[in-house]
């Protein structure tokens, strides 16, 4: 995971040196590298894009995430902005000269994100549709070789089933039109949200484009964000793998480095 803000630290001068090393790592290893471009942070005290778009000129380039209470919980980019996403594409197209076609597949954050017009007028549900569109456009093509990949979870605006806007729907239908693949982080199988929306979408449908998931932290136990370490615990990996595998019919797994997870359950399953 590379945050924008350290691969960019001056308008259009990119620094890459950090993503090479990873890539020479893997490669001489045998490995492939799958990049995940941050625009958004869960704290509040990281801003995740370079200082000059913090600007007048870009909007302010970012705006705090925010939780139900109003509670400021992190950073994201202003995706619906146009001159944001000129820059965002821009980096885009540096990042493809070099590794497309070399790294195995780049992927763009979640789609979830806590804004609301409430705090930016700019900002409406359908304007942000078409903003992770152009986005998703502006990475196929920048990398037309590797996998190119879309986290859709959540969007704003609407809940499924009960308020269904089709703005999650869309995007998936849009990947599929345009070649990028559709992923989420997240890999709950007993939480209902992720039931009704990524999972869902992922399951009811056949895809020619790559899908994805991710087993985040927390996700061992059955939870988000969570870093509680359980000794005695029920070893879920296996059923993990099998609901990824054979209920959603994902191409790629994603899963997180979350010890003892990680170690004791993750790395035996694979290695039997």
């Amino acid at each position: 995971m590379y945050l924008w803000r350290s691969i960019e630290p001056r308008k259009g001068q990119y620094d890459f040196s950090m993503i090479q090393e990873d890539y020479n790592y893997l490669r001489g290893r045998g490995k492939k590298l799958f990049i995940q471009l941050q625009d958004a942070t869960f704290n509040a005290n990281i801003v995740s894009v370079p200082e000059y778009l913090l600007t007048q000129k870009y909007d302010g380039g970012a705006i705090y995430q925010r939780d139900d209470n109003g509670t400021p919980e992190g950073w994201v980019a202003k995706r619906w902005n146009a001159k944001v996403q000129e820059r965002f594409a821009a980096l885009l197209n540096a990042l493809g000269k070099i590794f497309d076609g070399n790294i195995e597949g780049i992927n763009l954050q979640e789609t979830s994100i806590g804004v609301s017009s409430e705090y930016d007028p700019s900002f409406s549900p359908e304007l942000y549709m078409s903003a992770i569109k152009v986005n998703m456009l502006a990475l196929k093509r920048a990398f037309p070789r590797s996998v190119t990949m879309q986290y859709a979870n959540f969007m704003p605006g609407e809940w499924l089933p009960w308020d269904d806007y089709g703005y999650l729907r869309s995007i998936y239908q849009y990947g599929a039109e345009i070649g990028v693949g559709l992923g989420a982080p997240d890999l709950m199988v007993e939480r209902r949200a992720q039931l009704n929306h990524a999972l869902a979408m992922m399951h009811e449908s056949i895809y020619s484009v790559p899908i994805g998931i991710a087993v985040q932290d927390g996700n061992f136990i059955g939870r988000t964000g969570d870093n509680t370490v359980i000794l005695n615990r029920n070893n879920i990996v296996p059923l993990l793998y099998a609901f990824a595998k054979d209920f959603l019919r994902v191409n790629y797994m994603f899963w997180s480095n979350q010890e003892p997870y990680f170690r004791e359950d993750v790395i035996p399953f694979f290695t039997k």
